[in-house]
C-alpha cells in the first residue's frame, strides 16, 4: 500500500534500530520489511554502515550478527542508487553523502535523528527531512 513512499534511513537510524527493540528506529525499520514502504539507500551508505557497525564502542550494543544481516538485508531488498550527485548543504560529507542519496532515489523523506545538522535543513531539493517518530505518524496514516 505505501510501496510508493520513498525513504532514506540515515545510517544513525539504521545503528539506532539494531540497539534497542520497540524504538522509533527500530519499529521504522520493521515497516520497512513489513513493505510499509520503499528504503532507498546506496554503495556509498552501504559503505559507511559497515565501518560504523565495526566500531569498538558499539560492541556491547549490537550483535555482530543482526549487524552482518543488517547489511545483507539492505544489499538485497532496498532500492540502491548510484551515481550520487555531489551535494553540499552540510558540513559534514557523512551527511550530504546521506542527502545525496535521498535526492537521487527520489525519496519523499530523508529520516535521521540527527539534530544539530540534517534536521536543521528541514528540507533540501523536495525531501522532507524529519525524525523517526514522525515517519512512523506518517505511514500509520
Amino acid at each position: 500500500m505505501y510501496a510508493s513512499l520513498r525513504l532514506t534511513l540515515d545510517t544513525n537510524i539504521l545503528i539506532s534500530s539494531l540497539m534497542t527493540e520497540g524504538t522509533p528506529p527500530d519499529m521504522l525499520f520493521m515497516a520497512w520489511k513489513a513493505e510499509r514502504f520503499s528504503l532507498v539507500t546506496s554503495a556509498e551508505q552501504l559503505d559507511e554502515l559497515a565501518r560504523v557497525l565495526s566500531y569498538p564502542k558499539l560492541t556491547p550494543y549490537i550483535n555482530a550478527i543482526e549487524g552482518r544481516e543488517l547489511l545483507t538485508g539492505l544489499q538485497n531488498h532496498a532500492l540502491l542508487v548510484d551515481n550520487l550527485p555531489m551535494v553540499e548543504y552540510s558540513a559534514d560529507p557523512a551527511d550530504n553523502l546521506i542527502l545525496a542519496t535521498a535526492l537521487k532515489g527520489q525519496c519523499n523523506f530523508l529520516v535521521t535523528g540527527d539534530k544539530k545538522d540534517l534536521l536543521s535543513l528541514k528540507i533540501v531539493e523536495g525531501v522532507s527531512i524529519i525524525t523517526a517518530r514522525t515517519a512512523l505518524e506518517i505511514i500509520s496514516h
